[in-house]
């Protein structure tokens, strides 16, 4: 049989990314950007979470006095880790190195240089985990072994967002 080119074969990491994006807005988030690039890396998804106003009532000498307030927006810049069993980074955790958060810290702050109407947004880094099993041609049904976020299969393959960690660069630092 021939080898064949590396084109005919899907791009699961930006598969995983698709599944990744498709989660987010399902659960109302907004995809800003994806694979935004800069001379110092790329960031995956770029998303925000608009704030919701919000309406209290408050008791005032002269009766209740309606305020409303807005929640500010919340931007995420999310790190999508696609791995297939048996990988050998703990699915991608430990390819989120301090110097890949140098990286995705420095294109951040070049996206919100470009953005600067988002430069006052609440913002985070956030890592997804996506495990990715290829699925044999004689295999007629799937079955998960564990709960996923999100599921999909494409050319043969299924797609588990298996773990979303927002907030992620901290959680790491602090038990890494």
């Amino acid at each position: 049989m021939a080898n064949l080119p590396p084109s005919h074969y899907p791009d699961i990491g930006h598969l995983g990314e698709d599944l990744v994006a498709q989660w987010l807005q399902s659960t109302g988030w907004i995809i800003l950007h994806r694979r935004f690039s800069s001379r110092w890396g790329e960031i995956d998804i770029i998303a925000e979470y608009a704030g919701e106003a919000e309406e209290a009532e408050e008791q005032g000498s002269r009766g209740a006095v309606r305020e409303f307030s807005t929640q500010q927006s919340l931007l995420a810049f999310v790190e999508v880790k696609t791995r297939s069993s048996g990988s050998w980074d703990a699915g991608g955790r430990s390819a989120i190195t301090l110097q890949k958060q140098a990286k995705i810290w420095r294109t951040a702050g070049i996206f919100l240089a470009q953005y600067p109407e988002k430069a006052d947004y609440s913002c985070r880094f956030d890592v997804a985990i996506v495990y990715c099993q290829k699925i044999p041609k004689n295999l007629i049904g799937v079955t998960a072994n564990q709960e996923a976020l999100a599921t999909s299969s494409v050319d043969r393959y299924k797609f588990k967002l298996q773990e979303y960690i927002p907030a992620a660069f901290d959680s790491l630092i602090d038990n890494g």
